[in-house]
């Protein structure tokens, strides 16, 4: 399965867009537009005829980022700044 993403560099953030290709069900384009100081996740909705927007911090992605890779449970992860 090919995986499919562009990344631009733009003067004030950098912009993901993640594309689902393959044979089962699409889903509509998913864009990460990192910013200096949120990560925000945007995707189209065709049922509401909208984008839905959801803002994180850096934090979060890192968490995010790290869960992915473990089992089920609650974690705390220790900041290393």
């Amino acid at each position: 399965m090919a995986v499919m993403f562009s990344i631009e560099h733009e003067f004030d953030s950098t912009i993901i867009t993640l594309m689902d290709e393959g044979k089962s069900a699409l889903r509509e384009d998913v864009i990460v537009n990192s910013f200096t100081e949120c990560v925000t996740v945007q995707q189209y909705d065709p049922v509401a005829d909208r984008a839905v927007l959801v803002t994180l911090s850096h934090a979060q992605v890192r968490d995010l980022a790290a869960a992915l890779d473990l089992p089920e449970g609650i974690y705390s992860l220790n900041d290393p700044s």
